[in-house]
């Protein structure tokens, strides 16, 4: 089921899901791109008409490996394009038992309300008393009236302010929805969303579904990466990535950070207080430290990465300090890493003045407050995102961005497959979906670790694993809706994740028919991209940031030659055209042919 809620009206209805779309998309970022593209078409996104949609997926609400997250999509305010993100959440679980596969806000509320979902009981409920507060005054306050056993997403005063990098808030740490997700729902004047679900989800074949599941559980702690990764979890990847040249530092002018051990797994690990996890994991990676105010942060690599070393900020408990009033802000922390980053390089550099330098924690902290109420002319620029900023600003040299969205912490002087997995990424700039610089390095051991002249190939292998990556990491983790670690941490085998899908819903899944969905949804959201780009699409907004082609790190840089040799492969692999445009053959073989008609002579 369907669950649709307009706040312009104040109708619910629940709707049957097409049975056809759930056969072809499965779920999560299946079934929210399939909705978008059928809804959304040609609107502003901070406007009515836009819709944000909170999509399930056919592992939620049950005991599967990681299967406690949710995607969160709409039309990106940032990007212009199709957005969605994934997030951690009990809400995931009460979506899933209170009946429905996916939850579709429209229209926009004139004042502040929050919707409540109690199984089948769906109320739109005043919010006036919740406008202005964090997202964590606000969880816990909806919890103090709905009891603690409900799931809550939530926005905080970036999102209100329609912060183009507001994010979806729950659990006081868990985030999603980088392209400004948030935003969207601070622009329906919607504050939260509390579910409640105590209904049972149907399996086909139970016997199958309990034997596969506690495999794989019981699998899980004897892994050899299991116990480090316990200790650790992705802020190992801070050590890796500084010894490897991929750490972005200072605006990604860098690739070593001088205070890499102040910011490191190993900080983490003597500050650690606690862990906080997804629902139905037992490898969970949420570590929380006490930051420099003595209040509990959840970090991993990403925030980190963005707001330590990329802003030339040392020490964790400062880089917690700061993750934590993004959380509370409602603001990505990785956007938010790399419009600051931006902003600490023009003031660095005599560009801009009043805003603060490499490493000046205390300025920081007031411009990350500003940017979230966009309180002043300079935090209001930075408020739209680096692309926007840096157009405003006459900048864009120092804008590290993809079609709008801000790079991750991955940094890609010498790594043309990474480069690659962010140009054509479904949201922009995102490392989720194919994070394969750890194939590009290899598995050198860190002491021994030296740039090789393999990782500076552009030989069509690189393109084949990107699009391998994404089949997999963008595609079936995001369509089932579950978390990718246990494969890409641990190596549990993905023949279990199809396996436990066909136990789920009694048909025959295998990789290859999860992989074909895959491929239909990349290629339903590249249509998207190219219907709401009307006409000014181009092979160049899948290139990387100019930063990468124009400077170099110890004489070496990526080469834009090459690297349009190695796009025009992934394109070729795709079945798009050289623009990077689904050609009618390709759509036709995957069952998308209502987009043929739809995008016209663009595709002809």
């Amino acid at each position: 089921m369907i669950l649709r809620v307009n706040l312009s009206t104040k109708k619910v209805v629940a709707e049957r899901l097409n049975k056809m779309d759930l056969e072809n998309f499965i779920g999560g970022r299946g079934i929210a791109a399939k909705i978008l593209w059928d809804e959304v078409k040609h609107v502003d996104p901070l406007s009515e008409s836009n819709k944000l949609i909170i999509a399930a997926g056919p592992y939620n609400g049950l005991r599967t490996p990681s299967g406690g997250k949710l995607v969160v999509a709409a039309k990106s305010p940032l990007t212009g394009g199709y957005g969605d993100g994934n997030i951690g959440t009990m809400a995931s679980v009460h979506l899933r038992k209170a009946g429905y596969m996916a939850l579709v806000v429209e229209g926009a509320s004139e004042k502040p309300v929050y919707i409540y979902i109690d199984n089948e009981n769906v109320s739109i409920l005043s919010a006036e008393g919740l406008w202005g507060l964090s997202t964590f005054e606000t969880e816990r306050k909806l919890k103090d009236v709905h009891g603690n056993n409900v799931g809550v997403l939530s926005i905080g005063p970036a999102g209100e302010n329609l912060v183009k990098y507001a994010v979806i808030i729950s659990q006081d740490g868990r985030a999603g929805g980088r392209p400004g997700i948030g935003a969207v729902m601070g622009s329906k004047k919607l504050k939260a969303v509390v579910i409640r679900g105590t209904g049972d989800v149907q399996v086909r074949d139970v016997e199958a579904f309990k034997k596969y599941t506690t495999d794989v559980y019981k699998m899980i702690p004897t892994l050899p990466a299991y116990d480090f990764w316990m200790r650790q979890g992705t802020l190992a990847t801070l050590e890796w990535a500084n010894k490897n040249k991929a750490l972005p530092v200072r605006n990604f002018g860098q690739v070593k950070f001088e205070y890499a051990r102040t910011v490191d797994g190993y900080s983490m690990e003597a500050m650690k207080v606690t862990k906080r996890g997804c629902p139905n994991c037992n490898m969970i990676c949420g570590n929380v430290v006490l930051d420099m105010e003595g209040k509990e942060s959840e970090l991993d690599y990403e925030n980190v990465g963005m707001l330590g070393p990329n802003m030339g900020m040392p020490f964790l408990n400062k880089v917690a300090v700061l993750n934590r009033l993004a959380d509370e802000y409602g603001i990505d922390t990785i956007s938010l890493g790399a419009v600051m980053g931006f902003i600490m390089e023009a003031s660095e550099k005599g560009y801009v003045k009043g805003a603060p330098k490499f490493g000046d924690y205390d300025n920081t902290i007031e411009l990350v407050r500003k940017i979230a109420y966009r309180d002043g002319e300079l935090a209001n620029i930075l408020a739209d995102g680096v692309k926007e900023a840096s157009e405003k600003l006459n900048l864009q040299h120092l804008a590290m961005h993809v079609k709008g969205l801000e790079v991750s912490a991955y940094n890609c002087y010498i790594y043309p497959a990474m480069a690659l997995a962010y140009g054509t990424s479904a949201i922009g700039a995102h490392h989720k979906e194919a994070w394969v610089i750890a194939w590009e390095i290899g598995s050198t051991p860190l002491e021994e670790a030296t740039t090789s002249e393999y990782v500076m190939t552009y030989t069509p292998e690189k393109a084949r694993k990107v699009v391998e990556q994404q089949r997999i990491r963008g595609g079936l983790f995001e369509m089932l809706t579950a978390c990718r670690l246990p494969w890409v941490e641990l190596g549990v085998d993905l023949e279990w994740y199809a396996k436990i899908l066909s136990a789920i819903t009694g048909e025959q899944y295998t990789l290859d028919r999860l992989y074909e969905a895959a491929d239909r949804v990349y290629s339903l959201i590249r249509c998207y991209w190219i219907r709401e780009y009307r006409g000014k699409w181009n092979r160049h907004m899948d290139y990387p940031p100019q930063r990468w082609f124009e400077n170099d790190i110890n004489g070496m840089k990526l080469e834009r030659d090459k690297y349009d040799l190695l796009l025009s492969e992934y394109y070729k692999l795709r079945g798009w055209d050289s623009n990077g445009v689904p050609t009618p053959e390709t759509l036709g073989r995957q069952k998308l042919d209502f987009a043929i008609e739809e995008l016209g002579d663009i595709i002809r």
